[in-house]
């Protein structure tokens, strides 16, 4: 039997499945049920409480109203602009820090932060026969999922697995956060491999290098790369790290935690929810949906660009979907501060790579696309541009396979998963059980006889 196979009673049994299941939109509106857990307006319902991180999108005039404000993100009270100025400018690496800080609520010191590091360095690496038996024998046919399998199947190699005790957790989120680059990089090479034939080099990471420095180290087969490149990867890992506990993956984590069960259920559980497109997997669709504009227009002509972007919220162009990826988000209105920050260094990667041009493309969907939406689309706020809009170009620059885009997306949120389970194990004590109304009439039995 061909299990893959999608057979003419499968697709009978599910047009009688689409048929016989659908809750009208309106119905939301009428048992007073937040679709999406959002409100009209888009803001989230408050499922709990946090000290890990802050979104602000709005603040209030001088009567009191709401009004929406350039956007702010702040990792335990500390405005993630001021954490990225204060490593640049002292030309070091951030992310370690950014962990240290998201974990444990307090900026280390010099010495403090040299420990951790080497703490860090001392979990970064894998048993070889899970290497050999979990990555480079099984090659799966997607990166999250090899990510998520290897997860689940660390639970085998660990001696003490189901202890929720918060020096346990602690123990197991550090090894996660130091393997998280070799889980990616291995698996994706072995993907390679088999898939594609290509040679198989596997690099062991430095004790002496960071976590960006030796995810490009172990990808590369010549292992070399640029300052600027650390730099840039380091800085992308650190605004990627943590975005508040409404985030579909986050939420996850502390849903699944809540019941109590194992870090690495928690975290492989987590990782599902980043593998979706709507999440993770942005960030590839908004490099596809520039490939393709460079394919199909005059990327020269701002006119071009601007009938483009238009097609698009029409569907009827790139994938059809009536979106200008990248654009956009839940929560900012007039700014992503994650997307300011990385546009300024992508700019810099972009002379260094000789990419000018794509990124001057870049800039003008940036300025175009919110009024064009605004046209297009009736908004109830303001649209702009996404960490996921610079993000894919910099991954590019950096020559970064698309197939690890969203694998690494996780090497720096496993940072705030971390903190989010240690504050949900800490703090809540209750299951996360929220509920559903039920819309469905009462029905008689009939009996089977009489169908």
């Amino acid at each position: 039997m061909n299990y893959s196979e999608i057979t003419p009673y499968i697709k009978e049994l599910a047009a009688m499945s689409d048929a016989n299941n659908h809750i009208l939109p309106e119905m939301y509106a009428q048992h007073d049920v937040k679709r999406g857990l959002r409100d009209i307006n888009g803001n989230g319902v408050v499922a709990g409480l946090t000290e890990i991180s802050r979104i602000k999108a709005k603040s209030k005039d001088a009567d009191g109203n709401e009004i929406p404000c350039e956007g702010q993100l702040y990792y335990r009270g500390i405005n993630v602009r001021s954490i990225v100025k204060g490593f640049l400018d002292d030309d070091r690496p951030g992310f370690e820090e950014t962990v240290y800080l998201l974990l444990f609520s307090k900026l280390p010191t010099k010495d403090e932060l040299a420990r951790f590091c080497e703490q860090l360095s001392a979990y970064r690496s894998l048993p070889p026969s899970f290497v050999r038996d979990m990555i480079l024998k099984a090659p799966g046919k997607d990166m999250m999922n090899i990510l998520s399998r290897c997860v689940l199947a660390l639970y085998t190699y660990d001696e003490n697995p189901d202890d929720i005790s918060t020096a346990n957790i602690l123990r197991q989120c550090l090894q996660l956060i130091a393997e998280f680059p070799l889980l990616a990089v291995y698996g994706y090479q072995s993907f390679q491999h088999y898939h594609n034939y290509n040679s198989l080099f596997i690099h062991y990471p430095k004790k002496e290098l960071n976590t960006a420095e030796n995810l490009l180290y172990i990808l590369r087969e010549d292992g070399n790369y640029t300052p600027l490149e650390a730099k840039l990867l380091d800085l992308a890992l650190v605004l990627h790290a943590e975005h508040g506990g409404g985030n579909n993956s986050t939420f996850t984590t502390h849903v699944v935690t809540s019941s109590g069960t194992d870090t690495y259920s928690a975290i492989s559980a987590a990782l599902g929810s980043l593998k979706g497109p709507r999440h993770g997997g942005a960030n590839i669709k908004v490099m596809q949906m520039f490939d393709d504009m460079k394919a199909n227009v005059d990327i020269k002509n701002k006119d071009a660009i601007r009938e483009h972007l238009v097609k698009l919220l029409d569907k009827q162009a790139f994938d059809k979907a009536g979106l200008i990826y990248g654009m956009g988000h839940a929560v900012y209105s007039l700014s992503d501060p994650r997307a300011d920050i990385l546009r300024t260094y992508a700019r810099k990667l972009s002379e260094e790579k000789g990419m000018q041009e794509e990124f001057e493309l870049y800039e003008t969907v940036e300025r175009m696309a919110p009024e064009i939406i605004a046209e297009k689309r009736r908004m109830y706020k303001g649209v702009s541009a996404n960490v996921d809009f610079y993000s894919g170009m910099v991954y590019k620059m950096l020559g970064l396979p698309y197939e690890l885009f969203t694998p690494i997306f996780a090497v720096a949120r496993i940072a705030g998963w971390s903190a989010h389970r240690m504050e949900e194990i800490q703090n809540a004590g209750k299951i996360i059980r929220p509920a559903y109304t039920s819309v469905k009439p009462e029905k008689e039995y009939i009996v089977l006889k009489d169908r």
